[in-house]
């Protein structure tokens, strides 16, 4: 990455050309490529080669994590740690047990997805180098951004900026990488 510069980015005014733009710059070999849109666009994840999301993993083990240690809890209680004979039923009654069990595996599969979606995503993260890029805040408006991040090994900040004006952008910026460099 070079000094202070998170990267270049170029905006867009429509959605097909922003996925246009996605496209071009895979072709042409960049990597580190991160878009920002008002909405939801079609495509884009695939187009942007995101990795799978992996939430539905981790609020799947975190339910399984849940409901097997609220049985494991109940288990223990009635048959080791206090057994008591009440009318002749065997101490390990596993129906008494599932409602809990349901409760807490609910319960852990929830933490686990909302934790694990919170550490996916890097939160809480406050201040991030794009909210310094002049007209950023349209990205929740109409407009749409492209980044190509320096950290990418074609990143060459004049080469990679001639190479974003062929693809027409409305505007090509420099991203500065810290909140120190903003622009007045």
């Amino acid at each position: 990455m070079s000094s202070g510069n998170y990267g270049l980015m170029a905006e867009f005014g429509s959605t097909e050309a922003l996925l246009a733009a996605v496209h071009a710059a895979r072709a042409h070999g960049y990597r580190h490529l991160e878009a920002y849109t008002p909405f939801s666009v079609p495509g884009l994840p695939e187009a942007l080669e995101l990795p799978r999301d992996r939430v539905a993993l981790i609020t799947l083990l975190g339910g399984l994590f849940g409901g097997a240690g609220a049985f494991f809890m109940q288990w223990y209680a009635a048959v080791i740690d206090y057994p008591i004979n009440s009318g002749g039923r065997p101490l390990n009654s596993w129906p008494a047990f599932i409602p809990a069990t349901f409760e807490l595996a609910v319960l852990g599969a929830a933490l686990a997805g909302f934790g694990g979606m919170l550490v996916l995503n890097g939160l809480p993260r406050l201040r991030h180098p794009v909210f310094d890029t002049p007209d950023f805040h349209l990205a929740s408006r109409n407009r749409f951004f492209l980044c190509v991040r320096a950290e990418d090994p074609l990143f060459d900040s004049e080469r990679t900026r001639a190479w974003l004006a062929t693809l027409a952008p409305v505007g090509i910026v420099q991203t500065p990488a810290t909140g120190t460099e903003r622009a007045r």
